[in-house]
């Protein structure tokens, strides 16, 4: 399957050096399977007066296959408290990999209430039901990482 990674920066070779903690999935190394997605996180460099690459992998579902992974097919009770455990620095479970809904400007303005505790949890799944989720993949793992084949990059 390929996959897409938006960043300022080239990306032939992942790590887990340049990782930031306190993000939706924790951790890791963030890839989509949609590249109007991923070309829009890089976006964000450009209008930060940087360069944006989209990256571009091929990336070994059957090695995919052998590792601990979680996946979330909706916005749900389950995702929302994984994502607020991930966020707090509080997540102590060991998937290798995490696939889900991204939170996007909206998603994380209602998961940003809840959080704060402006809204009730059912409230917050309440308005999430009406948000069509599109896909992120984190890579947790080095293992998980090693399922990416590079395939190119293109100047955005």
């Amino acid at each position: 399957m390929t996959v897409y990674h938006g960043s300022n920066v080239i990306v032939s070779e992942p790590d887990l050096l340049h990782t930031r903690n306190n993000v939706d999935f924790g951790p890791g190394f963030y890839i989509t399977t949609i590249q109007e997605q991923a070309e829009k996180w890089a976006e964000r460099f450009k209008d930060a007066g940087k360069t944006a690459f989209l990256n571009r992998y091929r990336l070994d579902e059957k090695i995919m296959e052998q590792l601990e992974v979680l996946q979330f097919d909706s916005y749900s009770d389950a995702w929302l408290d994984f994502i607020v455990s991930c966020r707090k620095g509080l997540d102590c479970t060991r998937y290798d990999i995490v696939i889900g809904g991204v939170a996007n400007d909206k998603v994380f303005n209602i998961v940003q209430l809840y959080f704060k505790g402006y809204i009730e949890k059912d409230t917050a799944l309440q308005r999430l039901k009406y948000e069509k989720p599109n896909v992120q993949i984190c890579l947790r793992i080095l293992d998980a990482i090693q399922c990416l084949t590079y395939e190119g990059s293109e100047l955005l």
